[in-house]
């Protein structure tokens, strides 16, 4: 199998101005992505009340735009390499707004969980080619480094109030203004995109793997729909044991495919540096613990304690300031000192706030519950910078859109597990019983915070792998 050639003209480096105008665009378009992650979370029971639908269906509300979304987006980043970045980025926004609408006028549950799948295929074609656009407009270093904090701080601020921008609409529309609120900023970006993004593509045009994407996609949608569907079926039933060996079959398949490709999907060999495994690694941690406290959080305080959706997303603000003001301070620490610092700070932090919880009882008093999320939106504000920085540092910036596919695929990835494993942690339990049944999730979210220290710990070097 071989690559097409490309051969292209170096590109002049754009202005100051257009430097950090591109970046602000392509945030805008990073904070509809994180924003759609977790709006949906504190909407959750009117979305339940108003189409008659239950914790399974609304697990699958969630993770049916996460999945799709992690799936696709290796793929979508290497199609920006390709055929052009803006013009996929602009695709995506399209096909993002549409879906939105779509959901916003879905008659039924089933109608707003493949309009979420939809709205997954619009989100994938815009995280990873954002982040490409912001790494080939800004060549130097340490100021990528920089972009790459605000970046990251922008999307960790829009998963960070998605509960609390959520509150505030159902305090005065209904849940369907969780979709409607997308249609604007996606015709304002679209118009700055057309005004100010340039475009550019890889400097080898590569072949897509279809049977690759495939597989990956049955290895997600597999794993995470056993994950759902285990309270319901049993753990130990027939069906759950066959779901767990396609889930094993479908992975060996996806690994013995990859290594047999001349250009493969997910390039396996990016996995031999020990900087780029733990940067995936804890991308997948860090959307565990955040996507578990926020579900934990929703359900805990509207169905266990009687909250509005308004009041629990209000719980979350804390959250959202601790990521704020971290993530651009993480961005400039690893610009000035390296990863291991911000991701030591992260992990310690998010370990504390789940710490704070795993004694949750009916009574526990808000300055427990706004300490600790305070604790873990510091730790996610400062864990991201290093870790897209880490992801996509040692890699041409050709390759950032895979790159960055990869590390956006991770997020997602623990995204949906978390929403998984806290809808099976509270599938069956009372509204009594619901901080106990919680204890656990609380647990893994100290977890999640620990590997992160031992990440940071361990990636002391440099990554050595060079890939073509």
């Amino acid at each position: 199998m071989t690559a097409t050639a490309t051969t292209l003209p170096a590109p002049a480096v754009p202005s100051a101005r257009r430097r950090w105008s591109v970046l602000a665009v392509c945030c805008l378009s990073m904070f509809l992505v994180g924003l759609d992650t977790t709006v949906v979370n504190v909407g959750l029971p009117a979305i339940g009340r108003g189409l008659g639908a239950g914790i399974r269906s609304l697990e699958w509300t969630v993770d049916a735009y996460t999945v799709v979304l992690a799936g696709l987006l290796i793929t979508s980043g290497a199609l920006a390499d390709r055929f052009g970045r803006r013009r996929v980025f602009r695709t995506g926004l399209a096909v993002f707004g549409a879906a939105s609408a779509v959901c916003a006028l879905a008659p039924s549950v089933g109608w707003l969980v493949v309009a979420r799948a939809v709205q997954g295929v619009g989100a994938s074609m815009l995280s990873p080619v954002a982040l490409a656009i912001v790494v080939n407009t800004m060549p130097d270093p340490k100021e990528r480094a920089r972009a790459i904090g605000v970046w990251a701080s922008v999307f960790g601020l829009s998963m960070a109030v998605g509960p609390v921008v959520g509150g505030a609409l159902l305090a005065g529309l209904d849940w369907r203004a969780l979709f409607w609120i997308n249609a604007p900023v996606v015709l304002v970006a679209l118009l700055l995109t057309a005004l100010v993004v340039p475009e550019s593509r890889g400097a080898r045009a590569r072949r897509l793997d279809l049977s690759g994407q495939a597989l990956l996609c049955l290895v997600i949608g597999l794993g995470v729909g056993v994950l759902i569907e285990g309270p319901r079926i049993g753990w130990a039933s027939p069906a759950a044991l066959a779901g767990y060996g396609a889930v094993a079959a479908a992975a060996a398949g996806f690994g013995w495919v990859e290594a047999r490709r001349d250009e493969p999907l997910m390039d396996l060999r990016l996995f031999r540096s020990p900087q780029f495994g733990g940067a995936v690694l804890g991308a997948v941690a860090v959307f565990v613990a955040l996507n578990l406290t926020l579900l934990l959080n929703t359900l805990y305080l509207q169905h266990g304690r009687g909250f509005s959706a308004l009041a629990a997303g209000l719980t979350a603000l804390p959250m959202a300031a601790g990521a704020t003001v971290c993530a651009p301070w993480s961005g400039r620490l690893v610009g000035r000192v390296g990863p291991r610092l911000p991701l030591t700070v992260a992990g310690l932090c998010v370990a504390a706030g789940g710490l704070c919880l795993v004694g949750l009882d009916r009574h526990t008093g808000l300055p427990l519950l706004t300490a600790a999320h305070l604790l873990i939106g510091i730790g996610f504000g400062f864990a991201n910078a290093p870790i897209t920085n880490t992801a996509v540092g040692g890699l041409p910036p050709a390759r950032a859109g895979v790159a960055g596919a990869i590390t956006s695929t991770a997020r997602q990835v623990g995204a949906a597990i978390g929403i998984a494993l806290g809808g099976a942690l509270l599938a069956h339990a009372a509204p009594a019983e619901l901080a106990r049944a919680a204890r656990p999730g609380w647990a893994l979210v100290a977890g999640c915070g620990l590997l992160l220290v031992v990440l940071a710990r361990a990636g002391q070097g440099r990554a050595t792998v060079k890939i073509s």
